[in-house]
């Protein structure tokens, strides 16, 4: 299902370059999985399949990351709806982006990829984001809505594992 409500935030495909943009708060975690199936992988991140592994659970959008497709995930009560902004499919790399729609605590983007190296065929796993407080509540928490971040790319960085 493709929406027609607008992205949070301005910067829509900024998780894919460098610098993220200027006046939000920057993640950047990678992980290597060592010598795994890249498809396996790939599938478990286009899947929702991380999101799920880390207690994030997809209540309504397509089973697979599709450009334009919005997905509403539910954690801890929170409603989280998002929209996936890219798509990354080349023969080494494989992943998505998604960005912020109105009911989601945040605002701004996340990007998942996993790539594989053609000479050594190790498989390595990054999340790139980028994002502010986007309700009241979110900034009532401030620095624990960071730890809650900085957690949860660690667990998804764990649950990418096949």
């Amino acid at each position: 299902m493709t929406g027609t409500t607008a992205l949070t935030y301005p910067e829509v495909g900024a998780s894919a370059r460098e610098p993220l943009p200027a006046g939000y708060h920057h993640v950047r975690a990678s992980r290597s999985l060592g010598l795994v199936d890249f498809d396996s992988v790939a599938e478990i991140l286009m899947t929702w399949q991380v999101q799920e592994r880390s207690g994030v659970h997809l209540i309504s959008g397509p089973e697979r990351a599709s450009v334009g497709a919005d997905v509403t995930f539910r954690f801890l009560g929170q409603v989280i709806p998002c929209r996936v902004v890219e798509i990354v499919d080349e023969p080494d790399r494989r992943g998505f982006a998604y960005g912020t729609l109105p009911g989601h605590p945040e605002t701004g983007e996340e990007r998942f990829v996993a790539e594989r190296n053609s000479i050594t065929g190790e498989v390595t796993v990054t999340i790139k984001a980028f994002s502010n407080p986007g309700s009241w509540k979110t900034k009532l928490i401030g620095p624990a809505g960071r730890a809650l971040q900085t957690m949860m790319t660690q667990r998804y960085l764990k649950a990418m594992r096949p």
